[in-house]
């Protein structure tokens, strides 16, 4: 089978690794990928909204399946082009409808969804131009802290929690009055607090049924200790030890099983991941948000724990046959640190030669990952010459399997110690609830 992967980042190189392992696998197409992606396919220099690019790619290609990445091409309908066109509509896509993928296009969206079907979330209220006189006030009388989310995708950065009132107010006001997060944030969700501790939850879903995939936590902040600003993702560790049998049975009857029901009530075509962003409140888990594709950094953490053909998985979910599977899972502990550049979340420089020491010896690489399951996947780099240098801000994902979450955060450490970029940077404490 001939497989189209879209993205360029480490998710994706992750993918790009996992799906490499089955035997179902033809030729591997990654639009637009990274260097590390070359080591399992062929890149393919494209946009990924531009879908007529995407459609001469496969048909040159003899595309046989579409795996999906990143939101943006999933809210902006690449599912329902690729059903709509004669030429195209016998390719799988992994990935849900445009209509389905407002579940993270849109918070408003997906709260109301959650309110039909009863699943557990924070109170909260929606407004916009229209009734901002009236959110002003709800926010004036609103226990702190308060969350204000922009509706639509703002790049990861359009949740605020805000400690005081005028804080609050002035955010509100910058959002629908001087368009902060732009045409997202024209209509702003207002949320109650939640305190607790968060992980986040994977299932395959063919629309009917689902696969239960492991569970990960991510670290968002910038700065030890998780201070300083939101990223897209310092890192990540699973399984979450919290997360126990007891925790994950409720999760599965109260979160999990009614968000499949309602998107199958509601006929939403979705054949693709369900991202539960999850907080365990006291002992029982709530919904902050759901998304409609894999994490990042989680991916490089569930992949690693994953056992099964992935080939052989999408392959059921296109065909509605995903409760003919079984998911096997490595009852190892896998750890994933991000090296990123200088100055990032904010502004950095890109083309930074990447030295990755001993590991550019493919057989030292293979050596590692027969001891311990190492793998380090790309995320912001690309090839220029006979370099690898950086290409983004979030560039190399160091993952690692192990016995502990401890010793599998010591592996990626130890990888990390030995690669180089001018202004690299990692938080050390990934994991550091876990990690004794």
């Amino acid at each position: 089978m001939n497989i189209l992967i879209l993205g360029s980042g480490a998710r994706e190189h992750a993918f790009a690794w996992k799906l490499s392992h089955s035997k179902l696998l033809t030729n591997l197409f990654i639009a637009p990928g990274n260097a590390g992606t070359l080591q399992f396919g062929k890149n393919i220099n494209l946009a990924l909204t531009d879908f007529a690019a995407i459609k001469k790619a496969c048909i040159a290609n003899n595309i046989e399946m579409v795996f999906v990445g990143p939101e943006d091409p999933l809210v902006n309908g690449v599912y329902d082009f690729f059903k709509n066109d004669k030429r195209l509509n016998q390719i799988a896509v992994i990935g849900p409808s445009q209509e389905a993928a407002k579940l993270e296009g849109s918070k408003s969206y997906a709260k109301a969804f959650m309110q039909r079907h009863n699943i557990p979330t924070a109170a909260y209220k929606e407004f916009d131009a229209g009734n901002y006189e009236e959110g002003i006030l709800y926010i004036k009388n609103h226990a702190l802290p308060v969350v204000l989310k922009a509706d639509g995708l703002a790049a990861g950065k359009g949740v605020l929690i805000c400690q005081n009132h005028i804080e609050a107010m002035a955010e509100f006001e910058l959002m629908i009055q001087q368009s902060k997060f732009g045409a997202a944030g024209k209509k702003v969700v207002v949320e109650e607090f939640l305190k607790g501790i968060e992980l986040s939850v994977f299932a395959l879903t063919d629309g009917k049924h689902f696969v239960l995939l492991p569970e990960a936590k991510d670290y968002k902040r910038v700065g030890i200790g998780d201070t300083g600003l939101n990223t897209g993702g310092m890192g990540a560790v699973s399984p979450v030890p919290f997360a126990h049998e007891t925790f994950m049975q409720k999760v599965v009857e109260k979160i999990i099983q009614p968000t499949i029901n309602g998107i199958q009530k509601e006929e939403l075509d979705y054949k693709g991941f369900v991202f539960f962003g999850l907080i365990k409140v006291e002992d029982e888990p709530m919904v902050i948000e759901y998304n409609c594709r894999m994490g990042d950094p989680e991916s490089e953490v569930v992949l690693l724990r994953l056992k099964n053909d992935l080939v052989q998985l999408f392959i059921s979910c296109s065909r509605g046959e995903l409760d003919k599977e079984k998911i096997e899972i490595d009852q190892r502990c896998a750890a994933t640190i991000v090296a990123v550049s200088g100055g990032y979340p904010g502004e950095y420089e890109k083309g930074k030669p990447i030295d990755l020491g001993y590991l550019e010896n493919p057989e030292s690489i293979k050596t590692i990952e027969a001891e311990g399951g190492i793998m380090v996947f790309h995320a912001g780099t690309k090839e220029e010459g006979n370099e690898i240098v950086t290409n983004g801000g979030r560039v190399l994902a160091v993952s690692a399997l192990s016995d502990t979450i401890g010793e599998a955060i010591e592996l990626s450490k130890n990888i990390l110690g030995q690669i180089y970029f001018e202004g690299m940077y990692f938080r050390d404490d990934i994991g550091y609830e876990f990690a004794d």
